[in-house]
Parts: structure tokens; C-alpha cells; sequence
């Protein structure tokens, strides 16, 4: 009687695919979330626009004009995962790019500028990391010291733009290479080799490991015997060195360097990266989602351009994004200690 009532419909219904891939893969669900608005907003600016939206030309150019946001939300993406900030960004590609600038003005070879600005930005990553880890420094408050410093320097390089001549430099921007009407430029490559290297890095290697383990809980990641330390102080130093990284990949996009570059482009990174579905509070988050922010972002951007609307629609827009974004982070995370 027992089983014929089992067999007849007393059992417990097992839960749905839906639930069992969400169970699983709840980490993933803002990264999904990054990638349905993007397709969303392709789909809708195709059909407000008639059809002028999505051209091998336009979204060619979409890599092209954000590949120095990628780089910096890539650097970001290890901060972030590891529970910090770093606001310090955007001063940093101001100072990488004014350097190289300078340096290139002054006759100094391409191959010992270039070099200089990613050790700019990484020294000042290095601070910022040290600050953090060995004297407890909020990492706000260390990166926004950072962040001055970065800007300080740029002025002291030079008040004034800096046009860049160096045909090698310049190479970077104006070569296209085409396969029939997309194309891309050596900056896109940078930038698409930057996010393959740190998900190789992340998600593959013992000290990725380490990153998520000090974002999910530092004191524990200790008793393991993982080296929290000298992660933490790398992800810093990674932060700036695509930073300076960005700096070379802004110079040869605009062909100059300019002090003033970069302002409030730390809050952008940010942003493109929490849209991508990195937690803000660390340990979790994917370089892939940070890249599918950085397209959101940039998509926005594209829209409004063609609209002709106000840039404040900009900002209007990233900041609705980032509240459903956090509060979907605080719906995961809650989700997630329930269960402990």
C-alpha cells in the first residue's frame, strides 16, 4: 500500500529545472542578468532606431571606444573580489598617460615609455596596497590618497595636453583589422587579451583562488594557509598596473595625454563591474561579467548618443542599473547565509 501510494501521487514533486540551475549557479544570476539587459538594449535600440543600431560597424566601435574602461574594470575586478576599492583608477590612467607622453615628446624610445607608465601605475597600486594590507588603512581611504597622488602627478608632468607622435604609439589606434565590415584595433586586442589573461588567472591558478578565498573570508582563507597577504597586496598592484595599462590604451586612442583625464572614470569601472555581477562585498564575481558591464555601459552610452539626448541620462540610467543590480547582490547573499 505503501509504495502503490508512493507511485499514485503522495510523493514530493523533486524541484524544476529552473530552480535546481539557479540552486547551482546562483552566483552566476547577475552576470545572466548583465547579459539579458545588454541584449535587451540591443534589441530595443535596433527597433527605436529602424534598423540602424546593430551594424558590424557600430558594434565594432563599441570595443574601440571602451577598451581602456575594460582594462581598468578588469584591475578592478580583482579589488573588488577581494572585498576592497579602488578609487584610484582613473588618476592612475591620467598619470601613466601624461608620462608616456611626456617621455615620447622628449625623444625617450616607445619600449622604455611604455614600461614606465604600467610601472607607474602598478607603484602606486603597490601603495595602496601596502596601506591596506600592513597598516590596516580602510581601502577607501588608502585608494583615495591614491587617487590624489595620481592626479598630483599628472599636474606635475604637465598643466597642459601633450600630443603624441610616436608612429608606434599611434599604431595602436589606427590599424583596423578586418574580417568584411567588423574590424578591431590592436587596443581592442589589449583589452581582450587583458580579460583572458585574469580569467585564466582567477579561475585556474592558486593565487586566483586565494582572491575569492580572502573576498569570502579573509580569516579563514589564513587557517588554510593560503598567503592572504601577498594576494591582496597583488590585486592592489594589478589595479594599477591596468591602470597604466589604460593610460597607454587612452593615449593612443585620443592621441594625446592630458592631466585632467580620467575623472570620475573610477566610479565608472566601478560600476561596469558591479553590473557584471561581481558581489560588492568580495569572493564572488567573474572578469567575463565585468566585460559584459563594460558593453552595458558602453551601449548606454552609444543609445543616448544616437538619440541626441542629454548625457545626464547617462548617469540617471548606470545609477538605476546599479540599484537593481545591489539589490539583487543583497537578495544573493541573503539567499546564500540561509543556507549556512
Amino acid at each position: 500500500m505503501t509504495a502503490m501510494a508512493t507511485g499514485t501521487g503522495t510523493r514530493a514533486a523533486g524541484p524544476s529545472f529552473l530552480q535546481t540551475f539557479v540552486s547551482r549557479h546562483g552566483s552566476m544570476m547577475p552576470t545572466f542578468a548583465a547579459v539579458a539587459i545588454l541584449l535587451v538594449l540591443f534589441v530595443g535600440a535596433e527597433i527605436f532606431l529602424r534598423g540602424d543600431f546593430i551594424t558590424p560597424r557600430n558594434i565594432s566601435a563599441l570595443l574601440l571606444d571602451n577598451a581602456y574602461l575594460l582594462v581598468l574594470a578588469v584591475g578592478m575586478t580583482f579589488v573588488i573580489l577581494t572585498g576592497g576599492i579602488d578609487l584610484s583608477v582613473g588618476s592612475v590612467m591620467a598619470f601613466s598617460g601624461i608620462l608616456g607622453a611626456r617621455l615620447l615628446a622628449e625623444g625617450t624610445p616607445a619600449f622604455v615609455a611604455v614600461p614606465a607608465m604600467l610601472l607607474g601605475g602598478a607603484a602606486i597600486g603597490l601603495m595602496i596596497g601596502i596601506l591596506v594590507q600592513y597598516f590596516n588603512v580602510q581601502p577607501f581611504i588608502a585608494s583615495l590618497a591614491g587617487l590624489f597622488l595620481g592626479r598630483g602627478l599628472a599636474y606635475v608632468v604637465s598643466l597642459s595636453s601633450i600630443k603624441v607622435e610616436e608612429p608606434g604609439i599611434l599604431w595602436l589606434q589606427s590599424t583596423r583589422i578586418r574580417l568584411g565590415d567588423w574590424y578591431i584595433t590592436p587596443t581592442g586586442l589589449i583589452a581582450l587579451g587583458a580579460v583572458a589573461i585574469a580569467a585564466f588567472v582567477l579561475h585556474l591558478t592558486r593565487f586566483g583562488r586565494t582572491i575569492y578565498a580572502i573576498g569570502g573570508s579573509e580569516q579563514s582563507a589564513r587557517l588554510m594557509g593560503l598567503r592572504t597577504a601577498r594576494a591582496k597586496v597583488m590585486a592592489y598592484v594589478i589595479s594599477g598596473l591596468c591602470g597604466g595599462l589604460a593610460g597607454l590604451v587612452l593615449t593612443a586612442y585620443s592621441g594625446a595625454g592630458y592631466p585632467r583625464n580620467g575623472i570620475g572614470t573610477e566610479l565608472d569601472a566601478i560600476a561596469a563591474v558591479v553590473i557584471g555581477g561581481t558581489i560588492l562585498t568580495g569572493g564572488r564575481g567573474y572578469v567575463i561579467g565585468s566585460m559584459i558591464g563594460v558593453f552595458v555601459y558602453g551601449t548606454i552610452k552609444t543609445i543616448i548618443s544616437f538619440m541626441g539626448a542629454e548625457q545626464s541620462w547617462m548617469q540617471i540610467i548606470v545609477g538605476a542599473l546599479l540599484l537593481l543590480f545591489i539589490v539583487v547582490q543583497r537578495a544573493i547573499v541573503a539567499r546564500s547565509e540561509g543556507r549556512r
